[in-house]
């Protein structure tokens, strides 16, 4: 899927800054061209359901997004879909050992290892995995999602431009990036590759020239691709490189992706693409998520420590609870969920799309929150800080409801909560938390003059008479809320 850039007719954007894992520093950002962003995130491996860290990754990746819209950029994204090829050491060092991850997946399944029956697999759970994009309001409408298998007439071209101008060479399990003749491998994040020996982080493996160097084509003679150099697959690797460079061109603003990739993937990445375009930088800034953590250990499927979008359903969740409960910390910092945490952000959620429900409309923020918003957003996304300012503003009694209201909207502009729509089953929630509203042949002829006077008193601004009739009201059992749609009445 292929698209062109969102129009945008802005000034020059407000100071954003990131930290940047390239250079180990936060540096305002700047795009390559004026008002326009080419962002590539590493996606998911669709041999199973994703947990619960990698929706985590897919949310931060729509905030980054959001957030360069709310400045004034229009945005290209890209996340990959890998399916096929991804081996079980990837995220653990070497990506060129180890069984197949789609091949493991198949077993599990009980199903025969083919190239047909892995598609199929893939397919199956890839669209699981935009389903669960959708509840966590994700638009997939905004996203490139190239599939790996898609594009495998870009990856060879790659290798063999890479082979042509020596950066390859051949071995007895495929083709090798030869790390020696890039000169800046391992710049990210200061990997030592002198401590680097095979057999810790790094498998030993004969064919290899050094410890660093890595599979671009992986040889296979029962499964894959025919290819210059026999049947076989892609490496991991280089799939990231070709999906990149076919859909947002040979440089890119911003690539992101979990800190575990940052050692080799990444590394390998900007390698092989540097070396095939003769261009540098690959991506300008580098972001990495920490990770999720869960009852404070490692997310584990072997262990069943993990959870599951399935799972927050399953158990009475509302799917942007987990949503909110991201935005709670930092996305450099690691967090450890729990259910009762959970539990807490969506009570503190609810809250917050109930105060924002009841508030009349056409109020602005005031220009101190929003300033304070916008500064907490800009730097490095600092979404805590931008949801600490928001009930800060609830809870600040010189500001109207209207007021309040407007804060809460600047900031999901980037938080993505849809707190302007809730949904049927959030206002359903709503409802069984915040009372049941009365209806008209419920009330007494005195209580509804009593709300037709404080409805003149307010459009009069005589806020005190208001506030009598409010307190009249509550005494009786009723609670008067100002919505956008009038007064609401509440049984207390």
């Amino acid at each position: 899927m292929m698209f062109s850039w969102f129009s945008r007719t802005s000034s020059s954007p407000p100071t954003l800054k990131f930290y940047n894992t390239l250079s180990k520093t936060v540096e305002p950002f700047v795009s390559m061209v004026p008002h326009k962003v080419r962002m590539y995130n590493c996606g998911p491996t669709v041999y199973g359901p994703q947990h619960i860290g990698n929706l985590a990754s897919a949310v931060f990746a729509d905030m980054l997004r959001r957030l360069f819209e709310y400045n004034g950029y229009s945005v290209r994204q890209t996340i990959n879909i890998t399916d096929f090829g991804h081996l079980t050491g990837d995220n653990e060092g070497d990506a060129d050992q180890g069984e197949d991850r789609m091949t493991k997946g198949l077993k599990r399944d009980g199903k025969k290892v083919t190239m047909e029956n892995m598609r199929d697999m893939a397919t199956q759970y890839m669209n699981l995995y935009f389903e669960n994009l959708k509840t966590l309001n994700v638009p997939l409408e905004k996203i490139q999602f190239p599939r790996a298998s898609d594009c495998i007439p870009a990856q060879i071209a790659m290798i063999q431009t890479l082979e042509e101008k020596g950066y390859a060479y051949r071995g007895t399990s495929g083709v090798y990036f030869d790390t020696k003749h890039f000169s800046k491998y391992g710049a990210l994040g200061g990997i030592d590759l002198s401590g680097l020996k095979e057999g810790a982080r790094v498998h030993k493996d004969e064919d290899k020239h050094s410890p660093t160097d890595f599979l671009l084509w992986k040889s296979d003679e029962r499964l894959g691709w025919d290819s210059p150099w026999g049947k076989g697959f892609p490496g991991w690797h280089i799939e990231c490189s070709a999906m990149a460079r076919t859909t947002l061109g040979e440089q890119i603003d911003v690539h992101t992706g979990g800190i575990e990739h940052i050692a080799i993937h990444h590394n390998n990445e900007i390698a092989q693409s540097e070396s095939a375009t003769g261009k540098s930088p690959f991506s300008r800034f580098w972001l990495h998520r920490a990770h999720v953590r869960m009852n404070d250990e490692k997310l584990a499927k072997s262990n069943g420590n993990v959870a599951y979008m399935a799972e927050v359903i399953d158990k009475g969740f509302h799917p942007l609870a987990l949503r909110y409960w991201f935005l709670t910390s930092h996305y450099r910092a690691s967090s450890n969920f729990t259910w009762d945490a959970l539990a807490a952000a969506q009570s503190a959620f609810i809250r917050l799309a109930q105060a924002v429900y009841d508030a009349p409309e056409g109020g602005s923020a005031p220009a101190v929150y929003a300033q304070k918003i916008r500064s907490h957003l800009n730097n490095d996304l600092d979404t805590s800080g931008a949801l600490a300012t928001v009930w800060e503003a609830q809870k600040d009694p010189a500001l109207s409801p209207s007021e309040k209201r407007a804060v809460a909207l600047e900031a999901d502009q980037v938080f993505g909560l849809n707190l302007s729509s809730p949904d049927v089953d959030l206002l359903s929630r709503m409802k069984s938390e915040f009372g049941t509203e009365v209806t008209e042949s419920e009330l007494t002829d005195e209580q509804k003059k009593l709300l037709k006077e404080r409805e003149v008193a307010r459009s009069e601004k005589n806020f005190t008479r208001s506030d009598e009739i409010r307190d009249t009201l509550a005494q009786q059992g009723l609670d008067v809320k100002d919505t956008k749609d009038g007064q609401k009445v509440l049984k207390l």
